[in-house]
């Protein structure tokens, strides 16, 4: 039996503003099992990286986070001290943030700054850790590492920032690897070989991955199960022969239809979704995807029930109260 890992019930996220209270994340759940990588997808605004700082305990004034139960093995991290959180990041759970360019020290050495981590939290010494070091960054595809490591952030382009800041991640081998859009700012090349590094976890098992990002392509080549996210909430879960093959909720087929396929040529017709994602200072008090749904009713404007459609795939959404099985409205894809 697969061991549940991280466990995310009722998570809630807001933000003082001028303008009120910024609700980003409204009562999120789900989990991650060990060895598993998991999509979380969505718009910009979704909530996705948001969730992922507050899995962290990350979130600071004038961020405020409640959550019904959130636990890493079975353990409740509510309540922690900032020492505790401190033993904790890095070592067991490892984020990858968005942006590389604020997340390096400019003024040390890349390998004195990967050395610190992989000797603070594993205890190798000077030479060992330096051996590591560069293993790591051979792995996430930098060439001559052993000189590279004699160097500055400035000398690295982002994309190479980028996969410093991977490797740093996996240098204390985390139980869980949380990426936040991890292969934005690298180029097709690196791309892939990033993708085969997250593809090699999966195969090891060892290491559970969240990787946040809004390229499905990306989420059908690496993830067994997809989390997509709108408007602060969970529209729908399944794995990713769910999400790509057999979508329930409208905003998942919106998705997929605003995305080309792989062979479909230049005259391939992508249809996009139309209007904005909703005002979080005011939000909708139902379906936050109403406005922008071709099948949206009366009843929309309350909050949806989550429907189980088979185990492990759900979806929130009124079209599909009371169904066991919906044929979807978008055909099965290719997006490998």
């Amino acid at each position: 039996m697969t061991e549940r890992l991280l466990t995310v019930e009722n998570l809630q996220v807001s933000f003082a503003t001028r303008d009120g209270e910024n609700q980003a994340v409204r009562g999120v759940s789900f989990h991650i099992d060990a060895g598993e990588t998991v999509g979380i997808v969505g718009e910009s605004g979704s909530g996705k990286s948001v969730t992922a700082k507050a899995v962290m305990s990350l979130i600071t004034p004038p961020g405020h986070m409640t959550a019904g139960k959130l636990e890493f093995r079975g353990k409740s991290l509510k309540g922690l001290t900032e020492k505790q959180w401190r033993s904790l990041r890095g070592n067991r759970i490892a984020m990858v943030f968005q942006d590389p360019m604020t997340s390096l020290n400019p003024v040390k050495r890349i390998g004195q700054q990967l050395t610190e981590v992989i000797r603070r939290h594993r205890g190798l010494d000077k030479a060992a850790a330096y051996t590591e070091a560069a293993e790591l960054l051979r792995q996430v595809g930098i060439r001559d590492p052993e000189q590279r490591l004699k160097q500055y952030p400035h000398e690295f382009s982002g994309g190479m920032r980028q996969r410093v800041m991977i490797a740093m991640a996996l240098s204390c081998r985390p139980e869980l690897l949380i990426a936040d859009e991890p292969t934005t700012a690298l180029d097709a090349t690196i791309q892939a070989q990033i993708l085969d590094l997250f593809k090699e976890l999966k195969e090891r098992g060892d290491t559970a991955v969240a990787l946040i990002t809004h390229d499905l392509g990306v989420v059908a080549q690496v993830c067994t199960r997809v989390i997509v996210m709108y408007g602060g909430l969970v529209m729908e879960e399944g794995t990713v022969q769910d999400i790509f093959y057999r979508p329930q909720h409208p905003y998942t087929q919106g998705l997929l239809r605003s995305i080309p396929k792989r062979g479909g040529g230049e005259r391939e017709r992508l249809i996009p979704i139309e209007g904005t994602p909703p005002d979080l200072l005011n939000p909708p008090p139902g379906c936050p995807f109403m406005d922008r749904c071709p099948h949206a009713f009366a009843r929309c404007s309350e909050r949806p029930p989550v429907v189980e459609f088979a185990p492990g795939h759900r979806s929130m959404c009124w079209l599909t109260e009371g169904t066991e099985e919906k044929t979807a409205v978008t055909a099965g894809r290719d997006f490998t």
